[in-house]
C-alpha cells in the first residue's frame, strides 16, 4: 500500500466528503441488515440482492442518486468481503462507521487507472464525481489496481494505491538478530543498538496537556470544543506519522542486514486490554494500567512486527517470552533477582552485567537460532538439543 498526499480544493473537499457518506451510509445500512438475522427469521439478503435494492435506493432517493454509483456499490463489496474475511477467521467482525472517525472510500477498475502526472513533483487522480484532484507524488507510482481516498481527524486527505511491495532480500551472510520490545525502549537489539519512536517533543506534549485540559471544559456541540478537538487530532496525527516513520526506517534496516530476526510472540491486544472491569466487579489499578496501555501503544510493537513480516517474509521467528528477561545470557541463570532495574541486569550467579533489554534480545536471538532456517539452507541446531541414542526394550523380569 502506497500512500500519497491528497491536496483537494475547497470544492472538492465538499464532494469528497460526500462521497465519504454515501459509502457509510450505505456500508452501515447493509450491517444493519446483517445484525438483523436470526435463527428463526430467513437469510439475510447477499450482495447481489443488496445492490438490486441499492439499485432501487437510487431511484426513490434523489440524494444519494446524486453520489457516485461506483463508490456506493464498491462500500457493498467490501462489506460483503468483511463478512467472508471474517466467517474465515482471519479478521474480526464488521463494525458501524461513524462520522468523523471512517471518512474513506475505495474506487475498483477502470476508473481507478485515471491518473496522470502533470510534472516531476505533482500528479492527479480523477475521482468519480468530483473531477481531477492533485497530489505530491513523493516516490514512483507502484502498479495498482484500486486505490482508497482517505480524510483523517486531523482533516488531512490521502490517496493509497493498492499494491503488494516486493519483499526485501536477505543479504545472505547468516546473521541473526534478536528484537527485545519494551516501553521505556522500543526496540532493543542484541547488537547492543537502542532504539525508540521520536513521539510529540516536551513543547508539543505540554500543549497536547493544555488542549486536552480545554476539552474538558468545552460545551459539548460548541464550535470551541470542535476547534479543540482539530487542534489535538493534528498533535495526535504528527505524533502516529512519526511513529509509523521509523517503524518503516527500522524495518527496512533490519530486513536489509539479517538474514532472521527473533521477535517475541506477544499478544498486544490482550496486553493492552483496559482494566476498568465492571459495575459489580471494578477493575484495580486502573490508571496504572491505562499508562502501561499509552506506552505499549507508543511504542509501536504491533506496528513495527507487521511491518517485518510483510518485508521480510519466512525471515521473521516469535519465540515464547517467558523468562527471556530474568535469564543470563553469559551462563543461562534464571532467577526474578537478576532484573534489577527496569535498565540493568545484573547475573547474581556469574556476575555479568548488562543492559536488561540488549540481554533479552541476545536470549531471544539464541532461541530463535534454533529455530529458523538461515537463507544459504543451513539448519541451525540449538544449543539444547542433545541427540540420544535409542533404548532397549527392557524383558520383565521373572520373579
Amino acid at each position: 500500500m502506497s500512500r500519497f498526499r491528497l491536496y483537494p480544493t475547497a470544492a472538492q473537499q465538499v464532494l469528497l466528503l460526500e462521497a465519504c457518506g454515501h459509502a457509510r451510509y450505505v456500508w452501515n445500512l447493509a450491517l444493519e441488515q446483517r445484525n438483523m438475522w436470526r435463527r428463526d427469521r430467513p437469510r439475510t439478503p447477499n450482495y447481489v440482492a443488496q445492490a438490486r435494492q441499492l439499485t432501487e435506493a437510487r431511484r426513490e432517493f434523489a440524494w444519494l442518486a446524486a453520489g457516485s454509483v461506483t463508490v456506493q456499490q464498491q462500500a457493498l463489496r467490501d462489506h460483503d468481503q468483511a463478512w467472508q474475511s471474517f466467517s474465515a477467521g482471519t479478521h474480526g467482525r464488521p463494525t458501524w462507521r461513524k462520522r468523523g472517525r471512517h471518512e474513506g472510500f475505495r474506487i475498483v477498475g477502470g476508473e481507478a487507472q485515471r491518473v496522470r502526472r502533470d510534472n516531476g513533483r505533482w500528479s492527479a487522480v480523477n475521482v468519480p464525481k468530483v473531477g481531477w484532484v492533485r497530489f505530491k507524488r513523493s516516490r514512483v507510482l507502484p502498479d495498482f489496481k484500486s486505490y482508497r481516498v482517505t480524510r483523517d481527524r486531523a482533516g488531512r486527505w490521502h490517496i493509497a494505491f493498492a499494491a503488494i511491495p516486493e519483499p526485501i532480500p536477505a543479504p545472505g551472510t547468516g546473521e541473526m538478530v534478536g528484537v527485545d520490545r519494551g516501553v521505556k525502549v522500543a526496540a532493543a537489539l542484541s547488537t547492543g543498538e537502542l532504539s525508540s519512536p521520536a513521539g510529540l517533543r516536551p513543547g508539543e506534549a505540554r500543549r497536547l496537556l493544555r488542549l486536552q485540559r480545554c476539552l474538558a471544559r468545552a460545551r459539548k456541540g460548541s464550535n470551541r470544543r470542535e476547534r479543540v478537538k482539530r487542534q489535538i487530532a493534528r498533535l495526535r496525527a504528527r505524533e502516529a506519522d512519526r511513529r509509523k516513520d521509523w517503524a518503516e526506517k527500522t524495518s527496512t534496516r533490519l530486513a536489509r542486514r539479517f538474514d532472521v530476526i527473533g521477535v517475541e510472540a506477544l499478544n498486544v491486544k490482550a496486553m493492552t486490554r483496559p482494566a476498568r472491569g465492571t459495575i459489580t466487579k471494578p477493575g484495580r489499578n486502573v490508571r496504572q494500567k491505562a499508562g502501561l496501555n499509552r506506552g505499549i501503544l507508543a511504542a509501536g510493537w504491533s506496528l513495527l512486527v507487521a511491518r517485518l513480516e510483510q518485508k521480510a517474509p519466512g525471515r521473521v521467528v516469535k519465540i515464547n517470552p517467558a523468562f527471556t528477561s530474568q535469564t543470563c545470557h553469559a551462563c543461562g541463570h534464571r532467577a526474578p533477582e537478576n532484573r534489577q532495574s527496569q535498565a540493568v541486569f545484573r547475573c547474581v550467579a556469574c556476575g555479568h552485567q548488562a543492559n536488561a533489554d540488549v540481554n533479552a534480545a541476545c536470549n531471544i536471538r539464541s532461541i530463535a537460532a534454533g529455530l529458523a532456517v538461515t537463507a544459504r539452507g543451513d539448519r541451525v541446531k540449538s544449543a539444547r538439543s542433545v541427540k540420544r541414542e535409542p533404548q532397549r526394550k527392557r524383558l520383565p523380569t521373572v520373579a
